[in-house]
């Protein structure tokens, strides 16, 4: 709490600023994000920026879904469109920006505070062979429509819950420098070559394909959206919600502002890869803060606490340790390649299989208590639960806890 209090006083302190009654506009145009000059779904210092904003003055950004299949909050109808399985990995996530913030000089912090977000009235969630535990549930691709309103979202897939809106953009970015864009991608790339998880450029449905496309001028070095990084970008945070300041680092001049991946709801997790997927448009204002914070780790940010608590009045949480079958290796570890793993049935201080337990048990016990099936558990794990640490110390069984709220099931268990 004392470093969010210094932050804020800082930006008090620090802040360049310049009020204007007009708004910057950015994105909506055409059927998709490769139809749309304000939109992006690549990252690199080279994307031009498409709009400019002063310090102070309210942006619009007008945003699409993260399969870009809904299209523009103004463009949706009360029926929503078809929700098919031929959507393309190359379009993810589109990122309406950047924006040019003006007087930015790289080495700049940008605080942008979102003031305003309006969801559209459709949106979805899919679940497959991807995600954070898709082993534990198995199955080929499955996945749930939402309609929204501005209080929840409700779905004929899910009949008995109701989620709470607590709108949110997953991805907020700004552009990197050519310096930290090389180091990015040879990390990634070592990475790979040694058996990890990472989403190396590509260029189909690349935009701009001036840049990221396979004629561009840039191909091999546009950033996939996927991962967060040092600049931002996909952080799905889900306390990044109206009234909260970010801060994000300019690494060029102007910064290169861009937003998306908006989710209606989330949970602390995002297990199943996706949370309620929709279109939004978002007022925000952006602020320069010279000799601002280190965000060397990455983004900060800060609001109010009462966005930390989840929203519901009761909860049930299960808890998890690193333990597992012997002869058996989480799927995360496998390109280790460690004998050890497979050998052992307890990890030493291993986080990520304490979260998959706590996950695989609050998932039993939605099935067991509200009758859903697994597929649809998961679901509701990745768009409710909040995965959290309970503790790091207690060495070799840290501990996380998965916590449902159970406000969310009409029919409730007292």
């Amino acid at each position: 709490m004392m470093q969010i209090l210094k932050i804020a006083l800082l930006c008090t302190a620090t802040m360049l600023t310049a009020h204007a009654e007009d708004i910057v506009e950015v994105g909506g145009k055409g059927a998709t994000c490769v139809e749309d000059a304000g939109c992006i779904n690549r990252i690199h210092p080279d994307i031009p920026m498409i709009a400019t904003a002063k310090p102070g003055q309210t942006i619009l950004f007008r945003t699409r879904d993260t399969f870009d299949i809904l299209g523009t909050v103004d463009s949706q109808t009360e029926k929503m469109n078809e929700i098919g399985d031929d959507w393309h990995f190359g379009r993810i996530h589109p990122v309406t920006g950047p924006v040019y913030i003006e007087g930015a000089k790289a080495g700049d912090v940008l605080a942008f505070t979102i003031t305003k977000i309006k969801p559209g009235r459709h949106a979805y969630t899919k679940g497959g062979n991807y995600g954070f535990a898709f082993d534990l549930i198995g199955g080929d691709e499955f996945g749930v429509t939402w309609r929204l309103d501005e209080d929840f979202a409700t779905s004929a897939d899910l009949p008995g819950i109701k989620i709470p809106n607590r709108s949110f953009p997953g991805l907020v970015t700004t552009m990197p420098d050519r310096e930290n864009l090389v180091k990015m991608l040879a990390r990634e790339k070592a990475l790979l070559e040694a058996g990890g998880t990472v989403h190396p450029p590509i260029t189909d449905f690349a935009s701009p394909a001036s840049v990221c496309g396979p004629d561009g001028s840039a191909p091999e070095e546009c950033l996939r959206t996927i991962p967060p990084r040092e600049h931002g970008g996909n952080l799905d945070i889900r306390y990044l919600q109206t009234g909260v300041t970010i801060y994000l680092p300019c690494y060029i001049d102007g910064c290169g502002l861009a937003v998306g991946d908006f989710h209606y709801a989330q949970g602390d997790g995002e297990v199943a890869g996706t949370a309620i997927e929709m279109s939004a448009d978002l007022w925000g204002k952006a602020e320069i803060i010279k000799n601002g914070p280190d965000l060397t780790h990455g983004p900060h940010y800060s609001g109010a606490s009462t966005l930390l608590d989840i929203p519901s009045t009761k909860f049930y949480a299960v808890t998890g340790f690193p333990l597992k079958e012997k002869g058996s290796t989480p799927p995360r570890l496998q390109y280790l390649g460690s004998a050890k793993v497979a050998d052992l049935e307890n990890l030493s201080n291993d986080i990520n299989l304490a979260a998959r337990n706590a996950l695989d048990g609050i998932i039993d016990y939605i099935v067991a208590t509200y009758g859903y099936d697994r597929q649809h558990a998961y679901i509701i794990a990745s768009v409710a639960v909040d995965l959290r640490i309970g503790q790091l110390v207690d060495a070799p069984n840290v501990g996380v806890t998965a916590i449902l709220p159970l406000d969310i099931f009409e029919n409730k268990i007292e």
